[in-house]
């Protein structure tokens, strides 16, 4: 098995030491599990105007950025998914609940789609009256709690010791091909599963 060799100066990971390795990981997937997300309890049961939806993007997604400067959601953002129609239009310049939890999705795909393809996926399901958004992003969030939680559990066996002949260098490359080539096989499903759906 490949041994996560991490490239970050404030953890020192070795090649050998399992015990070490496990815990570093450990703590790595930590970071990313315990990021913030916009929950339900976190949306207000009123409308909402522009800069108070960006605002709460920011209050309760900022954990999730990579670098400081990233924008999570911005005024033109929010013009041209409705432009583009992957958005409802604002009621009186005022988002409603419905809208945060459908930009909320659009947040999360982005981050693997491109947007027509997320605007395909939206046509022929989030339009349709007997979809309900609010149902949608609620479940969403729990599953995607059980899936961190897998994900942990998936990756801190995958990369256990071994007596791998690589040096660090290349364990951290292997590793990264190793982590990419999975996400790589989830999305080419997800595109699949949208370029079969009827609009």
């Amino acid at each position: 098995m490949i041994k996560l060799i991490n490239t970050y100066p404030h953890f020192q990971i070795y090649s050998k030491g399992s015990i070490l390795l496990n815990d570093q990981i450990e703590q790595l997937l930590t970071q990313i599990i315990e990021q913030s997300d916009i929950e339900i309890t976190d949306i207000p049961k009123i409308d909402l105007y522009m800069d108070q939806v960006i605002t709460l993007f920011d209050s309760n997604v900022g954990t999730s950025k990579r670098y400081p400067e990233d924008k999570l959601l911005t005024k033109t953002m929010i013009n041209n998914y409705t432009k583009d129609k992957i958005l409802m239009p604002a009621k009186n310049k005022k988002y409603t609940p419905e809208h945060i939890a459908q930009m909320a999705l659009i947040y999360h795909l982005k981050q693997s789609l491109q947007i027509g393809d997320i605007k395909n996926l939206f046509q022929a399901t989030l339009h349709h009256k007997d979809v309900n958004v609010w149902a949608v992003y609620e479940q969403f969030l729990a599953n995607k709690k059980v899936q961190l939680s897998n994900t942990n559990e998936q990756i801190k066996t995958q990369f256990a010791d071994d007596e791998s002949k690589l040096n660090p260098k290349e364990q951290t490359l292997l590793t990264v091909l190793s982590l990419i080539q999975q996400a790589n096989t989830y999305k080419r499903l997800a595109e699949k599963l949208i370029d079969q759906l009827d609009n």
